[in-house]
């Protein structure tokens, strides 16, 4: 990819820096379901209970007792915790390496469709292991999607992004592993790099900081 035209970089979370397996939580989860009820969540598409919570429409106990009542679990809220986080895997280190690098370089930004129960995991994961003092502080800006209402691939927050930080769309990258995103933020007038496995972030920029 041409990165000559790139000043500003919009990053994905899950699956382009923190590693992430949604069967895990998905099987996780089905061993306190009394009915066997699978969970309606994937890379592309989900019930509207996640929405709600990624949205900040719900709060973490409105959306424990949804799963509980829509998928028949039996469980307490620290099992469905460690149920839901069970899909986050993570972080190499090399990429912590590379956005560090990046960020002298770059205006560097964090875009997740995420939720407060994942946040909290997020940082702990930093924490444990490594020496940055938390995740927010590799980027200019989080946008985390629970925190301000919007999630991708809605256009308003891509928009909101562009706008707040004063930024040329034309000059600004997307980064995600989910199409339906990337086509989003193209539609807006971004640039955008849909991260298909293997292909790691480490790869697209490894000419950039050697």
């Amino acid at each position: 990819m041409n990165l000559e035209s790139v000043k500003n970089i919009i990053f994905d979370l899950g699956g382009v820096i923190i590693n992430i397996d949604y069967n895990k939580s998905i099987t996780e989860l089905l061993k306190y379901s009394k009915s066997g009820s699978a969970m309606e969540f994937t890379q592309k598409a989900q019930s509207r209970l996640f929405d709600l919570y990624e949205t900040g429409n719900s709060t973490c106990q409105e959306f424990r007792d949804s799963l509980r009542s829509e998928y028949n679990l039996e469980a307490t809220d620290e099992e469905i915790d460690a149920a839901w986080n069970a899909m986050l895997l993570d972080i190499p280190q090399e990429r912590i390496d590379l956005l560090l690098e990046l960020g002298k370089k770059y205006r560097i930004f964090l875009l997740s469709n995420t939720n407060a129960i994942h946040l909290k995991k997020f940082n702990e994961i930093v924490a444990h292991s490594f020496t940055i003092p938390s995740l927010d502080s590799l980027f200019e800006q989080s946008y985390y999607s629970h925190l301000i209402g919007q999630r991708k691939p809605d256009a308003i927050v891509f928009e909101q992004i562009i706008d707040q930080n004063g930024l040329n769309k034309e000059e600004t990258l997307f980064i995600d592993d989910s199409i339906q995103h990337i086509e989003s933020a193209r539609k807006v007038g971004l640039q955008a790099l849909h991260l298909a496995p293997p292909l790691t972030i480490n790869q697209v920029f490894k000419d950039v900081v050697n």
